[in-house]
C-alpha cells in the first residue's frame, strides 16, 4: 500500500486502497511521528469520508493523543484552524478533485506546516504500514470544535472596497466551495447574483469536474457571469484550496496572472515584500513583481515545496500555476479560498478597472498552456533535452527550464502521474508554436 503516500498527500481508491484499516494506522502513526498531544481533523463531503474520520479518530485516540473534531471543512479552513487551535497537527480527509471512489488525507504540523512525502510523510507510511506502535497507557478524547465563523471573519476583514459595489458569479461545483460562500455574501458591497452547483451533494453529481485548472470546466461559470452581468465569476475546486477565475465577459483567466495582479494589492501595502511566482508562471510575473518594487523568486512546484520556501525567505505571497495562492499574514504559509477572490476585487475598487482591463494589462507574452506526455524514460529524456539545448540558460530548480532571450521552456516530471510537463512562452504567437513544434518532435520521437 505504499502506493497510496504521494508526493503531498494520502491518495486512493476507497475501499481498495484507502480503507478504515489504513485509516486507523495512519492515526496511530501521526501520533507516533508528530509526537502529538492534539490533532484537528475535518472531512469533505464524500461518502466514504465518515467513515474513514471515524477510524482516523480512534487511532488518534488509542495512541493517546486528543481529536479535535471539526465536521465538514474546505482545506483553508483546517489549515487556519491548524494554527488557531494551537494543535500539533492536523489532517483533511479529502481527494480534493478526483472521482467520487477515491479519498485521502492531507496532512500538516502546527501552523499549517505541511507534511510531505520528503518532510515526514515516509516516515508516517513506514511506521502505519510496519504498526509499529508503541503501548499506551491513556486513550485521548474527542472535543467538537467550530472554526467556520471564525475563519470566514478573518478573510472578510481583507476587503477594502471603497464603497464600490461588486456583482459575483460562483461555480462550488456540489464541493467544500459552498462553505466559502458566506464570507463573500457578508461583505458589504458585495452581491452573489448567481451561484451554480451551490449544495453539498456526493462528488460526481456535479455535471462537470472540480477542477477549474481545466478551462472546460469554467464554460458555464463563465456563461452565469456574463448573463448575470457579473464583474467577477469564481470557481473552486473539490475542497476549495484552489480557485479560478472568469472576467465579466465570462473569459477564463490564467492563473499566473492572478497571481500578477494579486501581487499588485499585496505589494501596495507591503513595499519591498517578496513574492513567489511557479517556475511554469509568465514571465510577466516576475516582470510586474519588480516593476512594483517586489523581489520576486521562483519556486518549485507543489504546496510542500512552495510553503517551506515562504517560510525561508518570508515570502508574503506565492502563486501558483494550478490556482493555489498562497498567503502568509496569518503568521503561517497556506491557501485561503476565497482570499484571492476579495483582493482582486481591491484591486478593481482601487483603479477602477473591470476585471478584463486589469488583465490586458499583463497579457504581453504567448504560452502554451501546460502540454502532458506519457514518457517511458523521463531521465534520459531530459537530459536528451539539456544537450539539444545546451546554449540556452539552464535551471535545474524543478526537472529542466531552459531560457532564451526571446522564449523559454520548462520540463518537469509530475510529482503525482506518470507523466512530463511541458510549458513554453515566447515573445510572439509566431515563435511559441515553432517552438512548441520543436519540441513536441524531440519529445515523441
Amino acid at each position: 500500500m505504499d502506493h497510496i503516500f504521494k508526493s503531498y498527500d494520502v491518495r486512493g481508491l476507497y475501499p481498495a486502497e484507502i480503507n478504515e484499516d489504513i485509516a486507523y494506522r495512519v492515526g496511530r502513526a501521526l501520533v507516533v511521528y508528530l509526537k502529538a498531544r492534539s490533532i484537528a481533523i475535518a472531512t469533505d463531503n464524500r461518502s466514504s469520508s465518515p467513515k474513514l474520520l471515524e477510524a482516523l479518530k480512534r487511532g488518534v485516540t488509542e495512541g493517546g493523543a486528543d481529536v479535535f473534531s471539526l465536521g465538514l471543512l474546505s482545506t483553508p479552513m483546517l489549515y487556519f484552524a491548524s494554527a488557531k487551535l494551537g494543535v500539533d497537527g492536523a489532517v483533511m480527509v479529502t481527494a480534493s478533485h478526483n472521482p467520487p471512489q477515491y479519498n485521502g488525507f492531507k496532512i500538516c504540523r502546527k501552523n499549517a506546516v505541511p507534511v510531505g512525502l520528503s518532510s515526514g510523510l515516509a516516515d508516517i507510511r513506514d511506521i502505519a504500514l510496519a504498526e509499529n506502535f508503541p503501548t499506551t497507557t491513556s486513550v485521548g478524547q474527542v472535543e467538537m470544535r467550530e472554526i467556520k465563523e471564525g475563519y470566514c471573519s478573518y478573510i472578510a476583514s481583507f476587503a477594502d472596497l471603497g464603497g464600490k459595489s461588486f456583482r459575483v458569479a460562483t461555480d462550488t461545483a456540489h464541493a467544500m466551495g459552498v462553505l466559502e460562500l458566506p464570507i463573500l455574501r457578508g461583505v458589504n458591497g458585495i452581491s452573489l447574483v448567481r451561484s451554480i452547483y451551490d449544495t453539498l451533494e456526493p462528488p460526481g453529481t456535479c455535471p462537470h469536474e472540480a477542477n477549474p485548472v481545466k478551462t472546460e470546466t469554467l464554460k458555464e461559470l463563465g456563461d452565469a457571469t456574463r448573463e448575470s452581468k457579473a464583474d467577477i465569476g469564481i470557481a473552486y475546486d473539490g475542497d476549495a484550496d484552489r480557485v479560478g477565475f472568469v472576467d465579466e465577459r465570462g473569459t477564463p483567466i490564467p492563473m499566473d496572472f492572478v497571481t500578477a495582479l494579486l501581487a499588485e494589492t499585496l505589494l501596495s501595502k507591503n513595499p519591498s515584500a517578496t513574492v513567489l511566482y511557479d517556475l511554469r508562471s509568465s514571465r510577466i510575473v516576475k516582470e510586474r513583481i519588480e516593476s512594483l518594487g517586489g523581489i520576486a523568486h521562483e519556486c518549485m512546484v507543489g504546496h510542500a515545496n512552495i510553503k517551506k520556501q515562504m517560510v525561508a525567505e518570508k515570502a508574503i505571497f506565492a502563486g501558483e500555476l494550478t490556482g493555489h495562492y498562497y498567503f502568509s499574514f496569518a503568521g503561517y504559509a497556506a491557501e485561503m479560498g476565497t482570499l484571492p477572490a476579495i483582493l482582486l476585487m481591491n484591486l478593481m475598487a482601487k483603479t477602477g478597472k473591470k476585471l478584463s482591463e486589469l488583465v490586458a494589462g499583463v497579457q504581453k507574452y504567448h504560452h502554451s498552456g501546460e502540454i502532458n506526455l506519457r514518457v517511458e524514460n523521463i531521465p534520459a529524456l531530459l537530459e536528451k533535452v539539456r544537450q539539444r539545448y545546451a546554449d540556452g540558460k539552464l535551471s535545474e530548480l524543478d526537472g529542466v527550464k531552459i531560457v532564451y532571450p526571446t522564449w523559454w521552456f520548462s520540463l518537469r516530471a509530475s510529482n503525482t502521474e506518470p507523466l512530463v510537463r511541458l510549458n513554453l512562452e515566447a515573445n510572439t504567437a509566431q515563435l511559441m508554436e515553432e517552438k512548441k513544434k520543436e519540441l513536441l518532435e524531440i519529445l515523441v520521437s
